[in-house]
């Protein structure tokens, strides 16, 4: 982009605008800010969950492992559209933890305290765990209903039949 100036502005001397810095940088790989959203989500998952023994590197091949500790201004192969069916198998068994996680940890706390969802996680208001496992099966090339129907399955096996319906 162009950036006009005053006359006035040109003899000033000083630190450079931050601006000029910023234009200066270089553009990052967007799909590679995505890639290590995923990770991240799956680590915040696990440890808010405290889901036990699941390996967060194995959800990805070896394109997306070695994309992790690249450069975000470098562009990157990443994972194309044909997945091993062993990494398909075990993010899809990733999710469905997550979803059982979420229901389990949901139902309890009302069960015992009779506590909302938020009241229990007071730092995530407005967070839906299975929705965002659906959410995150997309970027994981899972099948989102498969998620869904997983949740609603949970919901009744929990005996909150009124949100299975919805």
């Amino acid at each position: 982009p162009v950036l006009d100036t005053e006359d006035a502005w040109l003899s000033v001397e000083g630190p450079v605008s931050i601006v000029e810095l910023a234009l200066e940088q270089k553009r990052i790989h967007y799909p590679l800010v995505e890639h290590q959203f995923v990770l991240c989500t799956v680590l915040y998952a696990v440890m808010r969950l405290s889901l036990k023994g699941v390996k967060p590197l194995s959800l990805f091949d070896s394109k997306g492992k070695n994309a992790f500790f690249k450069d975000l201004t470098s562009i990157q192969l990443l994972p194309s559209g044909d997945m091993d069916p062993n990494v398909l198998s075990i993010r899809q068994q990733f999710l469905l933890k997550v979803v059982s996680a979420a229901v389990q940890t949901l139902c309890s706390s009302q069960k015992d305290k009779e506590v909302s969802e938020e009241e229990y996680f007071p730092f995530e208001k407005g967070k839906n765990w299975p929705t965002l496992a659906a959410d995150l099966a997309q970027y994981l090339q899972i099948s989102e209903d498969l998620v869904r129907r997983h949740y609603v399955c949970e919901l009744y096996s929990y005996g909150m039949d009124h949100l299975g319906e919805e």
